[in-house]
């Protein structure tokens, strides 16, 4: 049980659920996400199992890519369709290019301020809860990048309801590859206020995050169904696939006991500075290591 599970996460579940999801799917304790989902996100949410844990931040430092629908014209006090919704802008007037054109400065390096509803901790306390006691605080910027956007759909006569009235609402549909930490309902809305006009997300689904991507993702349903019948090892990654770009060493005999103590073997035919999956001679996983001196010094440790 040392895998990771590419959990196609539905609207309506928090993070945690699919974690104590994953827990009673795998029958241990052992389990973590690896870069929170909201409530009202879908899409890929790697869980990690065992000693898979202990990979947990190669995942959620990885780039992350997203598919996100947003409206125009109107505000959120949490970005997204969870919030009050306030009305900015009864009449738009911008074409297509006018929007493509506002939205194509934010690839690159920017800087966001983390929304009060999220999960930031300032002060040992999550700004989401600070917001929900009414309280608002300075939240200081963070670099993040955007390496690309891709406009998906612009319909510029979308209606949307509030406060049981249609408005014309422009609906952008976009994907986003990212870096780490990025915000997507934050980029949404300072789009919006590039624009003029505000915005918030009524749509967000992760679609990769790492090596891991949507269309090779399972439900929840298609989980269980896995368990039922026998197959759940058939979607399980192992810990070791989290390393496929390194080569592979094999240690034998008072080697492999040495690697298994924390120690630092020599190994045959390996190359200076290279980084190895290190196995035992049974072949179980025992740990990242890189060549120094010729010996296979940890970097991260499995076993």
């Amino acid at each position: 049980m040392n895998c990771i599970i590419n959990i196609n996460k539905p609207k309506g579940p928090t993070s945690h659920d699919i974690v104590y999801f994953a827990r009673r799917l795998l029958g241990i304790k052992k389990v973590g996400h690896t870069g929170t989902l909201d409530p009202l996100a879908a899409g890929v949410l790697p869980i990690c199992a065992g000693k898979a844990t202990r990979a947990a931040e190669v995942l959620t430092n990885a780039d992350k890519a997203y598919r996100a629908a947003f409206v125009l014209g109107i505000t959120t006090d949490t970005q997204d369709a969870a919030g009050v919704p306030n009305v900015r802008c009864k009449d738009i007037d911008l074409t297509e290019k006018d929007i493509a054109d506002e939205i194509a400065p934010f690839i690159g390096d920017i800087t966001q301020i983390p929304p009060m509803y999220s999960a930031v901790k300032v002060g040992g306390k999550k700004l989401y809860q600070l917001a929900r006691d009414g309280v608002e605080i300075e939240r200081s910027e963070r670099h993040v990048k955007i390496f690309d956007i891709k406009i998906h759909e612009i319909d510029l006569h979308n209606q949307i309801m509030v406060n049981e009235v249609a408005i014309t609402a422009p609906r952008i549909v976009m994907d986003v590859k990212c870096s780490k930490g990025t915000y997507i309902r934050t980029l949404c809305a300072d789009i919006g206020e590039k624009l003029g006009c505000g915005a918030f997300v009524t749509e967000l689904t992760r679609t990769q995050s790492g090596q891991f991507h949507i269309e090779d993702s399972y439900t929840l349903e298609e989980l269980e169904r896995a368990k039922e019948d026998g197959s759940l090892h058939k979607h399980l990654t192992p810990l070791e696939d989290l390393f496929a770009q390194y080569s592979d060493v094999t240690v034998s005999g008072r080697d492999e006991i040495f690697a298994k103590n924390g120690g630092n073997p020599r190994a045959q035919g390996v190359i200076e500075d290279e980084t190895y999956r290190v196995f035992s001679e049974s072949g179980e996983f025992l740990s990242i290591s890189r060549v120094r001196d010729g010996r296979l010094c940890i970097v991260k440790n499995f076993y």
